[in-house]
């Protein structure tokens, strides 16, 4: 189909042309009618004699001229018009989607996403998810990482602890990947630096605004590292590239991201926030946020150094403090957005390590392979991609940053 985006309209100004989209909303006065037409970059206003226009979600083909006008969308509207259906919609959306804001409780939005997404607002998530990815992706490229594209079913559930789903593999008993995390460090051997865009699957009973079971992780692993240190700066080139390509694409307020991220180690965090608990709660990550917020004036905060206590088997101890890890996590607006740190390389220390933790060596004979061989000293960090969506968006719940959202509870549509 030749057509026109509603974007482009203004350079057609004199000309007639033919637009195509969905009807938006319609408006019938005394002597005009006006039908507002939705296409993928935005709207059209069309200006007709005619009453009896299509009903709001009828699929339409509209040719005709390109006036100017100061009241319509871009300063040009179309008059003199052909309206073309091509198709009409069964029912009538659950709430008008006309309006600015969506009328509507978030289970009634999720049980009929497949219309509710096209409400602008509600589709601006998608939109900077989209953008986060593409720039996620060429900030990367530009700093020499390779995509790689890994298993999502996997023989066995020894990874990070989360629970895990269990499927039925030609027979036999396989499990949906928690992480890419073995995978891209085995790729490191291959190719030094890597990274991965693709779902994840966390059988956790979370039934909370910023959990879901099924995810799209950001991941990346990089070699030839001094510590835990340059995975953070990677990270923090990374965020500045994520979120200038968001600038690029949607009209929004973004954050800065400081030239050096404020960073706490975790026992400097537990000073801050009163606790003696080997790990941080929301509650504390929030009131550290709203620390670095006040006295650096930043969103994000880096804690380094979590005990070893808490971190998996692979995570490189701090050598000067061991009970401490070269690890880390990114806060941001008050929530845990990436896990990260240095990993063990050499492969007597991974022995050393399952061994301690009283963990056989047999699961992970696959893993272990990359470093009986050789590998060096490297690490990585993850990124929830709905959670980063949702914070930077200003929304209160994970879900609204997930098309087709995943959790205890949902399964479909």
């Amino acid at each position: 189909m030749s057509r026109v985006l509603s974007a482009e309209l203004p350079e057609f100004a004199g000309r007639r042309v033919t637009v195509a989209g969905w009807v938006h909303r319609r408006r019938t006065l005394k002597s005009v009618s006006f039908l507002i037409v939705r296409d993928r970059a935005g709207i059209i206003q069309i200006v007709s004699p005619v009453p009896g226009l299509p009903v709001e979600e009828s699929v339409v083909e509209v040719s005709g001229l390109v006036t100017a006008s100061a009241q319509a969308p871009g300063g040009v509207e179309l008059t003199e018009p052909r309206i073309t259906v091509l198709s009409e919609p069964a029912k009538a959306p659950p709430f008008a989607l006309y309006r600015p804001e969506a009328p509507a409780t978030l289970p009634l939005l999720l049980d009929h996403a497949p219309v509710a997404l096209r409400h602008p607002r509600l589709r601006r998530a998608l939109e900077i998810s989209a953008a986060s990815v593409a720039g996620f992706r060429a900030t990367l490229d530009g700093l020499g990482f390779t995509e790689i594209h890994t298993p999502k079913l996997v023989a066995s559930a020894t990874e990070s602890g989360a629970n895990v789903f269990p499927v039925d593999y030609f027979g036999r008993t396989a499990y949906l990947a928690q992480s890419p995390q073995f995978f891209k460090q085995m790729m490191v051997g291959v190719f030094e630096r890597v990274y991965e865009v693709g779902p994840v699957f966390r059988a956790e009973p979370h039934d909370t605004a910023r959990h879901l079971a099924q995810y799209t992780s950001l991941d990346v692993e990089l070699g030839f590292v001094r510590d835990h240190r340059d995975v953070m700066a990677v990270l923090r080139e990374l965020l500045a590239g994520m979120i200038e390509s968001v600038r690029r694409s949607v009209p929004m307020e973004l954050p800065q991201v400081p030239a050096e991220i404020p960073a706490l180690h975790f026992t400097q965090a537990q000073e801050l926030t009163g606790s003696d608990e080997p790990d941080l709660s929301p509650e504390q990550e929030r009131r550290l946020s709203e620390w670095a917020r006040r006295e650096h004036g930043s969103d994000f905060l880096f804690v380094t150094g979590y005990p070893m206590v808490k971190r998996p088997f692979y995570t490189h101890p701090d050598p000067a403090r061991p009970a401490y890890s070269n690890g880390f996590d990114l806060l941001f607006r008050g929530v845990e957005l990436v896990t990260g740190g240095q990993r063990l390389h050499r492969y007597e220390d991974y022995l050393a390590a399952l061994a301690e933790r009283g963990e056989p060596v047999e699961p992970y004979e696959g893993y272990l392979q990359a470093f009986a061989y050789g590998m060096p000293p490297h690490g990585g960090f993850a990124i929830g991609l709905e959670r980063w969506t949702a914070k930077l968006a200003g929304l209160a719940n994970v879900r609204q940053a997930a098309a087709f959202p995943r959790d205890l509870h949902r399964l479909t549509p």
